[in-house]
Protein backbone atom coordinates (compact mmCIF):
# COMPACT_ATOMS: atom_id res chain seq x y z
CA UNK A 1 0.00 0.00 0.00
CA UNK A 2 3.14 2.16 -0.44
CA UNK A 3 1.72 3.29 -3.53
CA UNK A 4 -1.74 4.74 -2.41
CA UNK A 5 -2.33 8.75 -2.99
CA UNK A 6 -6.11 8.94 -2.18
CA UNK A 7 -8.06 11.77 -3.32
CA UNK A 8 -12.03 12.24 -1.82
CA UNK A 9 -14.44 13.81 -4.19
CA UNK A 10 -16.88 15.69 -2.44
CA UNK A 11 -15.72 17.72 0.62
CA UNK A 12 -18.78 17.88 3.03
CA UNK A 13 -19.96 16.49 6.23
CA UNK A 14 -18.70 12.98 5.23
CA UNK A 15 -15.82 13.87 2.88
CA UNK A 16 -13.98 16.27 4.47
CA UNK A 17 -13.56 14.56 8.33
CA UNK A 18 -12.70 11.61 6.15
CA UNK A 19 -10.26 12.73 3.54
CA UNK A 20 -8.50 14.46 6.78
CA UNK A 21 -7.97 11.10 8.54
CA UNK A 22 -6.89 9.69 5.76
CA UNK A 23 -3.88 12.74 5.02
CA UNK A 24 -2.75 11.25 8.47
CA UNK A 25 -1.08 7.83 6.73
CA UNK A 26 -1.20 8.76 3.16
CA UNK A 27 -0.65 11.48 0.33
CA UNK A 28 -4.16 13.08 0.25
CA UNK A 29 -6.32 15.61 -1.71
CA UNK A 30 -9.86 16.82 -1.22
CA UNK A 31 -11.83 17.82 -4.43
CA UNK A 32 -14.58 19.70 -4.67
CA UNK A 33 -16.48 21.92 -7.15
CA UNK A 34 -17.87 24.63 -5.06
CA UNK A 35 -14.24 26.79 -5.42
CA UNK A 36 -15.58 28.72 -2.08
CA UNK A 37 -16.29 25.97 -0.26
CA UNK A 38 -12.00 25.22 -1.55
CA UNK A 39 -11.21 27.99 -0.97
CA UNK A 40 -12.27 28.37 2.73
CA UNK A 41 -11.20 24.99 3.86
CA UNK A 42 -7.52 26.00 2.60
CA UNK A 43 -8.03 28.63 4.61
CA UNK A 44 -8.33 26.27 7.64
CA UNK A 45 -11.98 26.67 8.35
CA UNK A 46 -14.60 24.49 8.23
CA UNK A 47 -17.56 26.07 8.23
CA UNK A 48 -20.03 22.48 8.70
CA UNK A 49 -17.78 22.23 12.58
CA UNK A 50 -17.48 18.66 11.76
CA UNK A 51 -13.83 18.88 11.46
CA UNK A 52 -11.90 21.03 14.76
CA UNK A 53 -9.72 24.24 12.47
CA UNK A 54 -6.93 22.91 14.93
CA UNK A 55 -6.91 19.84 13.46
CA UNK A 56 -7.69 21.25 9.71
CA UNK A 57 -5.37 23.62 9.61
CA UNK A 58 -2.34 20.66 11.31
CA UNK A 59 -3.39 18.41 8.44
CA UNK A 60 -2.92 21.59 5.65
CA UNK A 61 0.79 22.28 7.50
CA UNK A 62 2.00 18.92 8.65
CA UNK A 63 0.25 16.18 6.30
CA UNK A 64 0.58 17.90 3.03
CA UNK A 65 -3.30 17.84 3.13
CA UNK A 66 -4.60 20.14 0.11
CA UNK A 67 -8.26 20.92 -1.29
CA UNK A 68 -8.92 21.80 -4.80
CA UNK A 69 -11.16 22.09 -7.82
CA UNK A 70 -8.78 21.57 -9.97
CA UNK A 71 -9.22 18.28 -11.65
CA UNK A 72 -5.24 17.83 -12.95
CA UNK A 73 -4.57 18.02 -9.10
CA UNK A 74 -5.97 14.47 -9.01
CA UNK A 75 -5.05 12.50 -11.58
CA UNK A 76 -2.35 11.18 -10.59
CA UNK A 77 -3.98 9.52 -7.53
CA UNK A 78 -4.55 5.64 -7.03
CA UNK A 79 -7.80 5.79 -4.87
CA UNK A 80 -10.57 7.64 -5.61
CA UNK A 81 -13.40 7.95 -2.68
CA UNK A 82 -16.78 9.57 -3.81
CA UNK A 83 -18.51 11.15 -0.76
CA UNK A 84 -21.22 12.79 -2.55
CA UNK A 85 -24.75 13.90 -1.29
CA UNK A 86 -27.31 11.40 -2.66
CA UNK A 87 -30.77 12.96 -2.27
CA UNK A 88 -34.62 12.55 -2.67
CA UNK A 89 -36.46 14.79 -5.47
CA UNK A 90 -40.19 16.09 -4.55
CA UNK A 91 -41.22 13.12 -4.77
CA UNK A 92 -39.47 11.32 -2.53
CA UNK A 93 -37.87 9.41 -5.26
CA UNK A 94 -33.87 8.81 -5.23
CA UNK A 95 -31.87 11.50 -6.97
CA UNK A 96 -28.77 9.78 -8.43
CA UNK A 97 -27.41 13.33 -10.05
CA UNK A 98 -24.71 14.26 -8.03
CA UNK A 99 -23.51 10.48 -8.03
CA UNK A 100 -23.62 10.67 -11.89
CA UNK A 101 -21.60 13.91 -12.47
CA UNK A 102 -18.75 12.45 -9.46
CA UNK A 103 -18.79 9.30 -11.64
CA UNK A 104 -17.81 11.46 -14.60
CA UNK A 105 -15.15 12.69 -12.77
CA UNK A 106 -13.72 10.38 -11.34
CA UNK A 107 -14.00 8.97 -15.26
CA UNK A 108 -12.18 11.94 -16.43
CA UNK A 109 -8.66 11.34 -14.07
CA UNK A 110 -8.89 7.13 -13.30
CA UNK A 111 -6.03 5.50 -14.64
CA UNK A 112 -5.45 1.30 -15.28
CA UNK A 113 -5.00 -0.06 -11.67
CA UNK A 114 -6.55 2.37 -9.99
CA UNK A 115 -9.77 1.73 -6.95
CA UNK A 116 -12.85 4.05 -7.08
CA UNK A 117 -14.95 3.50 -3.82
CA UNK A 118 -17.62 4.87 -3.51
CA UNK A 119 -19.61 6.33 0.33
CA UNK A 120 -22.94 7.63 -0.93
CA UNK A 121 -25.76 5.91 0.18
CA UNK A 122 -27.85 3.74 -2.37
CA UNK A 123 -29.92 1.07 -2.70
CA UNK A 124 -28.31 -2.23 -4.01
CA UNK A 125 -26.85 -2.34 -7.23
CA UNK A 126 -26.14 1.68 -7.77
CA UNK A 127 -22.73 1.32 -7.32
CA UNK A 128 -22.27 -1.62 -10.20
CA UNK A 129 -25.56 -0.89 -12.56
CA UNK A 130 -25.30 2.91 -12.37
CA UNK A 131 -22.13 4.21 -11.26
CA UNK A 132 -19.42 2.31 -12.88
CA UNK A 133 -20.85 2.30 -15.98
CA UNK A 134 -20.11 5.96 -16.11
CA UNK A 135 -16.74 5.92 -14.75
CA UNK A 136 -16.16 3.08 -17.95
CA UNK A 137 -18.34 5.13 -20.24
CA UNK A 138 -15.87 8.57 -19.87
CA UNK A 139 -12.64 6.80 -18.72
CA UNK A 140 -12.45 3.98 -21.54
CA UNK A 141 -11.25 1.77 -19.46
CA UNK A 142 -12.95 -1.33 -18.54
CA UNK A 143 -14.50 -2.17 -15.10
CA UNK A 144 -12.54 -5.21 -13.08
CA UNK A 145 -10.29 -5.49 -16.06
CA UNK A 146 -8.07 -1.94 -15.95
CA UNK A 147 -10.23 -0.52 -12.89
CA UNK A 148 -12.22 -2.01 -9.78
CA UNK A 149 -14.17 -0.66 -6.94
CA UNK A 150 -15.39 -0.34 -3.83
CA UNK A 151 -18.08 0.25 -1.20
CA UNK A 152 -17.75 1.36 2.35
CA UNK A 153 -20.88 3.47 3.24
CA UNK A 154 -20.20 6.65 5.58
CA UNK A 155 -21.53 6.50 8.68
CA UNK A 156 -20.74 9.87 9.68
CA UNK A 157 -23.05 11.62 12.51
CA UNK A 158 -23.54 15.29 11.97
CA UNK A 159 -22.41 17.29 15.34
CA UNK A 160 -21.60 14.04 17.07
CA UNK A 161 -18.01 14.73 18.58
CA UNK A 162 -17.77 11.36 20.20
CA UNK A 163 -18.77 9.10 17.45
CA UNK A 164 -15.95 10.64 15.25
CA UNK A 165 -15.22 9.17 11.77
CA UNK A 166 -12.14 6.91 13.08
CA UNK A 167 -14.18 5.78 15.98
CA UNK A 168 -17.18 4.14 14.11
CA UNK A 169 -16.71 0.56 12.41
CA UNK A 170 -16.54 0.86 8.97
CA UNK A 171 -18.31 -1.80 6.60
CA UNK A 172 -15.90 -2.12 3.59
CA UNK A 173 -16.58 -4.16 0.66
CA UNK A 174 -14.80 -4.76 -3.02
CA UNK A 175 -15.51 -5.60 -6.41
CA UNK A 176 -13.15 -8.69 -6.53
CA UNK A 177 -11.82 -10.57 -3.18
CA UNK A 178 -8.62 -9.26 -3.96
CA UNK A 179 -9.50 -5.72 -4.29
CA UNK A 180 -12.16 -5.95 -0.82
CA UNK A 181 -8.94 -7.09 1.15
CA UNK A 182 -7.04 -4.14 -0.57
CA UNK A 183 -9.67 -1.59 0.34
CA UNK A 184 -10.56 -2.63 3.92
CA UNK A 185 -6.92 -2.46 4.72
CA UNK A 186 -6.37 0.94 3.31
CA UNK A 187 -9.85 2.09 5.45
CA UNK A 188 -8.52 -0.28 8.51
CA UNK A 189 -5.07 1.56 8.64
CA UNK A 190 -6.72 4.41 9.76
CA UNK A 191 -10.33 3.71 11.20
CA UNK A 192 -9.53 2.54 15.05
CA UNK A 193 -12.84 1.34 15.65
CA UNK A 194 -12.34 -1.40 12.82
CA UNK A 195 -13.82 -2.63 10.21
CA UNK A 196 -16.01 -5.76 8.70
CA UNK A 197 -15.10 -7.04 5.47
CA UNK A 198 -18.52 -7.75 3.44
CA UNK A 199 -18.68 -10.08 1.18
CA UNK A 200 -19.88 -7.92 -1.76
CA UNK A 201 -20.59 -4.64 -2.49
CA UNK A 202 -24.41 -4.93 -2.68
CA UNK A 203 -24.52 -6.58 0.84
CA UNK A 204 -22.88 -3.43 2.21
CA UNK A 205 -24.99 -1.15 0.12
CA UNK A 206 -27.94 -2.78 1.51
CA UNK A 207 -26.21 -3.03 4.82
CA UNK A 208 -26.20 1.04 4.50
CA UNK A 209 -29.90 1.53 3.59
CA UNK A 210 -30.90 -0.56 6.43
CA UNK A 211 -29.19 1.10 9.01
CA UNK A 212 -31.02 4.20 9.12
CA UNK A 213 -34.45 2.48 7.54
CA UNK A 214 -34.46 0.83 11.26
CA UNK A 215 -33.78 3.60 12.99
CA UNK A 216 -36.84 5.64 10.93
CA UNK A 217 -39.62 2.87 11.76
CA UNK A 218 -38.73 2.53 15.39
CA UNK A 219 -38.97 6.39 15.41
CA UNK A 220 -42.22 6.42 13.75
CA UNK A 221 -43.39 3.90 16.19
CA UNK A 222 -42.92 6.34 19.08
CA UNK A 223 -44.38 9.22 17.30
CA UNK A 224 -47.35 6.78 16.87
CA UNK A 225 -47.73 6.27 20.92
CA UNK A 226 -46.74 9.66 21.20
CA UNK A 227 -50.57 11.06 19.51
CA UNK A 228 -51.95 8.01 21.02
CA UNK A 229 -50.74 8.77 24.30
CA UNK A 230 -51.65 12.67 23.74
CA UNK A 231 -55.15 11.75 22.68
CA UNK A 232 -55.92 9.82 26.47
CA UNK A 233 -53.65 12.49 28.22
CA UNK A 234 -50.47 10.26 29.31
CA UNK A 235 -47.07 11.68 29.24
CA UNK A 236 -45.20 9.99 26.99
CA UNK A 237 -42.19 10.23 27.84
CA UNK A 238 -43.04 8.67 31.63
CA UNK A 239 -44.41 6.00 29.49
CA UNK A 240 -41.26 5.14 27.82
CA UNK A 241 -39.27 5.88 31.01
CA UNK A 242 -40.80 3.58 32.44
CA UNK A 243 -40.94 0.84 29.45
CA UNK A 244 -37.19 1.42 29.25
CA UNK A 245 -36.36 -0.43 32.86
CA UNK A 246 -36.91 -3.76 30.86
CA UNK A 247 -33.54 -4.64 29.32
CA UNK A 248 -33.96 -5.25 26.12
CA UNK A 249 -36.46 -2.17 25.42
CA UNK A 250 -35.28 -0.09 22.61
CA UNK A 251 -34.75 3.62 24.34
CA UNK A 252 -36.33 6.07 21.43
CA UNK A 253 -37.92 9.10 21.82
CA UNK A 254 -40.50 10.82 19.07
CA UNK A 255 -39.93 14.09 17.47
CA UNK A 256 -38.98 15.27 14.18
CA UNK A 257 -37.43 13.19 11.62
CA UNK A 258 -35.11 14.99 9.12
CA UNK A 259 -31.20 15.51 8.19
CA UNK A 260 -29.70 13.74 4.62
CA UNK A 261 -29.75 9.66 6.41
CA UNK A 262 -32.69 8.55 8.44
CA UNK A 263 -35.20 10.90 6.55
CA UNK A 264 -33.96 10.00 3.01
CA UNK A 265 -32.55 6.13 3.21
CA UNK A 266 -36.03 4.43 3.47
CA UNK A 267 -36.86 5.79 0.29
CA UNK A 268 -33.59 4.43 -1.54
CA UNK A 269 -34.58 0.58 0.31
CA UNK A 270 -38.26 1.55 -0.90
CA UNK A 271 -37.35 1.84 -4.41
CA UNK A 272 -34.97 -1.47 -4.58
CA UNK A 273 -38.17 -2.99 -3.25
CA UNK A 274 -40.53 -1.34 -5.77
CA UNK A 275 -38.23 -2.61 -8.72
CA UNK A 276 -37.62 -6.36 -7.56
CA UNK A 277 -41.56 -6.55 -7.55
CA UNK A 278 -42.11 -6.13 -3.60
CA UNK A 279 -44.63 -2.84 -2.22
CA UNK A 280 -42.60 -2.36 0.96
CA UNK A 281 -45.56 -1.37 3.79
CA UNK A 282 -44.20 -0.89 6.52
CA UNK A 283 -40.83 1.14 5.62
CA UNK A 284 -43.83 3.37 3.48
CA UNK A 285 -45.70 3.69 6.41
CA UNK A 286 -42.61 4.44 9.07
CA UNK A 287 -42.04 7.25 6.82
CA UNK A 288 -45.65 8.79 6.16
CA UNK A 289 -45.77 9.13 9.90
CA UNK A 290 -42.30 10.41 10.65
CA UNK A 291 -43.10 12.90 7.72
CA UNK A 292 -46.15 14.02 9.04
CA UNK A 293 -45.12 15.18 12.57
CA UNK A 294 -44.57 18.72 11.67
CA UNK A 295 -48.28 19.91 10.93
CA UNK A 296 -49.04 17.79 13.83
CA UNK A 297 -47.03 19.71 16.24
CA UNK A 298 -48.33 22.84 14.57
CA UNK A 299 -51.78 21.57 14.98
CA UNK A 300 -51.25 21.03 18.36
CA UNK A 301 -49.90 24.45 19.01
CA UNK A 302 -52.72 26.09 17.32
CA UNK A 303 -55.09 23.89 19.80
CA UNK A 304 -53.40 24.66 22.77
CA UNK A 305 -53.73 28.38 21.94
CA UNK A 306 -57.31 28.54 21.55
CA UNK A 307 -57.61 26.35 24.80
CA UNK A 308 -56.29 29.61 26.71
CA UNK A 309 -58.50 31.68 24.57
CA UNK A 310 -55.16 33.26 23.02
CA UNK A 311 -56.27 34.96 19.12
CA UNK A 312 -54.40 32.29 16.73
CA UNK A 313 -54.49 34.98 13.45
CA UNK A 314 -52.02 37.40 13.57
CA UNK A 315 -50.45 36.00 16.71
CA UNK A 316 -46.33 36.21 17.90
CA UNK A 317 -44.87 32.58 18.16
CA UNK A 318 -41.30 32.04 18.80
CA UNK A 319 -39.21 28.79 17.01
CA UNK A 320 -36.26 28.12 19.02
CA UNK A 321 -34.08 25.91 16.40
CA UNK A 322 -34.44 24.88 12.74
CA UNK A 323 -31.64 22.77 12.34
CA UNK A 324 -32.14 19.33 11.40
CA UNK A 325 -30.71 18.16 15.06
CA UNK A 326 -29.27 19.47 17.75
CA UNK A 327 -25.56 21.94 18.53
CA UNK A 328 -25.22 21.17 14.35
CA UNK A 329 -25.44 24.31 11.20
CA UNK A 330 -26.98 21.58 8.84
CA UNK A 331 -30.63 22.33 8.08
CA UNK A 332 -30.94 20.21 5.21
CA UNK A 333 -33.71 18.31 5.08
CA UNK A 334 -35.07 19.43 8.58
CA UNK A 335 -38.52 18.98 9.22
CA UNK A 336 -39.02 22.42 11.66
CA UNK A 337 -39.83 24.16 8.23
CA UNK A 338 -42.57 21.86 8.40
CA UNK A 339 -44.09 23.59 11.21
CA UNK A 340 -43.49 26.49 10.06
CA UNK A 341 -45.13 26.21 7.06
CA UNK A 342 -48.24 24.76 9.08
CA UNK A 343 -48.32 27.84 11.48
CA UNK A 344 -47.52 30.50 8.60
CA UNK A 345 -50.94 29.22 7.60
CA UNK A 346 -52.62 31.11 10.09
CA UNK A 347 -50.63 34.34 9.07
CA UNK A 348 -49.18 33.88 12.74
CA UNK A 349 -46.11 36.09 12.93
CA UNK A 350 -43.06 34.00 13.01
CA UNK A 351 -39.47 34.52 15.15
CA UNK A 352 -37.38 31.58 14.11
CA UNK A 353 -34.37 32.07 16.58
CA UNK A 354 -31.04 29.47 16.19
CA UNK A 355 -27.33 30.39 17.12
CA UNK A 356 -25.94 27.61 14.90
CA UNK A 357 -27.76 28.25 11.46
CA UNK A 358 -26.64 30.55 8.79
CA UNK A 359 -29.37 32.79 7.90
CA UNK A 360 -28.08 33.27 4.58
CA UNK A 361 -28.34 29.59 3.99
CA UNK A 362 -31.49 29.18 5.76
CA UNK A 363 -33.37 31.99 3.58
CA UNK A 364 -31.90 30.20 0.37
CA UNK A 365 -32.95 26.96 1.21
CA UNK A 366 -36.48 27.51 2.51
CA UNK A 367 -37.24 31.41 2.22
CA UNK A 368 -37.77 32.07 5.95
CA UNK A 369 -35.79 34.57 7.89
CA UNK A 370 -33.77 33.50 11.12
CA UNK A 371 -31.72 35.22 13.51
CA UNK A 372 -28.64 34.39 15.76
CA UNK A 373 -29.40 36.94 18.59
CA UNK A 374 -31.55 36.05 21.15
CA UNK A 375 -35.04 38.61 20.84
CA UNK A 376 -36.13 40.35 23.40
CA UNK A 377 -39.73 39.97 22.85
CA UNK A 378 -42.60 38.47 24.95
CA UNK A 379 -44.87 35.68 22.84
CA UNK A 380 -48.29 34.20 22.14
CA UNK A 381 -46.44 30.59 21.97
CA UNK A 382 -42.80 29.48 22.36
CA UNK A 383 -42.05 26.42 20.50
CA UNK A 384 -38.70 24.48 21.62
CA UNK A 385 -38.25 22.78 18.29
CA UNK A 386 -33.61 21.69 18.43
CA UNK A 387 -32.29 20.79 21.60
CA UNK A 388 -29.58 22.96 21.42
CA UNK A 389 -27.32 23.33 24.61
CA UNK A 390 -27.80 27.17 24.42
CA UNK A 391 -31.16 26.87 24.42
CA UNK A 392 -31.33 24.30 27.92
CA UNK A 393 -30.52 27.53 30.61
CA UNK A 394 -32.80 29.86 28.47
CA UNK A 395 -35.29 31.67 30.98
CA UNK A 396 -39.00 30.74 28.64
CA UNK A 397 -40.98 32.40 31.45
CA UNK A 398 -39.03 35.96 29.74
CA UNK A 399 -40.05 35.04 26.56
CA UNK A 400 -43.76 34.55 26.93
CA UNK A 401 -46.67 36.49 27.80
CA UNK A 402 -48.57 35.91 30.48
CA UNK A 403 -51.19 33.05 29.66
CA UNK A 404 -48.54 31.84 26.50
CA UNK A 405 -48.61 28.28 25.07
CA UNK A 406 -44.94 26.47 25.78
CA UNK A 407 -45.00 23.12 23.41
CA UNK A 408 -41.63 20.89 23.45
CA UNK A 409 -40.76 19.04 20.97
CA UNK A 410 -37.31 17.64 22.36
CA UNK A 411 -39.01 16.69 25.48
CA UNK A 412 -36.19 19.09 27.52
CA UNK A 413 -38.30 21.68 29.95
CA UNK A 414 -39.72 20.35 32.84
CA UNK A 415 -42.61 22.68 32.63
CA UNK A 416 -44.14 22.88 28.98
CA UNK A 417 -48.02 23.03 28.10
CA UNK A 418 -47.18 20.40 25.12
CA UNK A 419 -45.00 18.41 24.19
CA UNK A 420 -44.31 14.97 21.85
Amino acid sequence: MNDIKIAVIGLGYVGLPLARLFSTKYPTIGFDINQGRVAELMRGHDATLEVEDTLLQEAIANNGFVCTNDLSKIEDCTFYVVTVPTPVDVNNNPDLTPLYKASETVGKVISKGDIVVYESTVYPGVTEDECLPVVEKVSGLKFNVDFFAGYSPERINPGDKLHTVEKIKKVTSGSTPEIGKIVNEVYASVITAGTHLAPTMKVAEAAKVIENSQRDINIAFVNELSKIFNKMGIDTNAVLEAAGTKWNFLPFRPGLVGGHCIGVDPYYLAQAAQRSGYNPEIILAGRRMNDGMGEYVANEIVKLMLKRGIQVLGANILILGITFKENCPDVRNTKVIDIIKALAEYNIHLTIYDPWANPAEVKHEYGVVTTRELPVNRYDAVVLAVAHNEFKPLDIASLKKEKAVVYDVKGLLKEADGRL
